[in-house]
């Protein structure tokens, strides 16, 4: 039954990040305009920034869905850049949407949620390091996408 727990929680934030990625890479013209409004990168970096993200969101969101290595250090990765990025905003007093979610997002229509998506990114890390934890004391090993070391002789 606890199996399912681990389960759970991996699919779970799987989902969002499959989610999340995907609603951004449908307009990535307005979520170039999202991260452009906090002001912390070039204008020549804004597109290729709304493109590459939202990539490695579903990316990530895939490889924990599948349980596969690399993926929840990639999702921990990602939480951190934006929980970064939206303490910069709250620290810098910004009105802007947090970009979460692409122009799916709820707060995209209220504005004043970067706290809020804040808090939201700390409750996925929790979540993160539960499945970190349950890892190590249930001995539970990701999949590997290639063997390594096919030609030891």
């Amino acid at each position: 039954m606890l199996h399912w727990i681990y389960k759970l929680l991996r699919w779970a934030l799987g989902a969002l990040f499959i989610y999340a990625g995907g609603t951004k890479l449908l307009e990535p013209q307005v979520f170039s305009v999202l991260i452009g409004a906090y002001g912390i990168l070039p204008e020549v970096l804004l597109a290729p920034a709304a493109i590459l993200l939202p990539i490695l969101e579903v990316a990530a969101g895939l490889g924990i869905l599948f349980d596969i290595r690399g993926s929840l250090a990639a999702i921990a990765g990602l939480l951190m850049v934006f929980m970064t990025v939206l303490g910069y905003g709250i620290w810098m007093g910004l009105d802007v949407d947090c970009g979460c979610f692409g122009t799916e997002d709820p707060e995209a229509k209220a504005f004043h949620g970067l706290r809020e998506a804040l808090f939201r990114d700390i409750a996925m890390m929790a979540g993160v390091i539960c499945i970190y934890a349950w890892r190590r004391f249930q001995a539970i090993e990701p999949q590997k996408i290639m063997a390594g070391n096919r030609y030891t002789r």
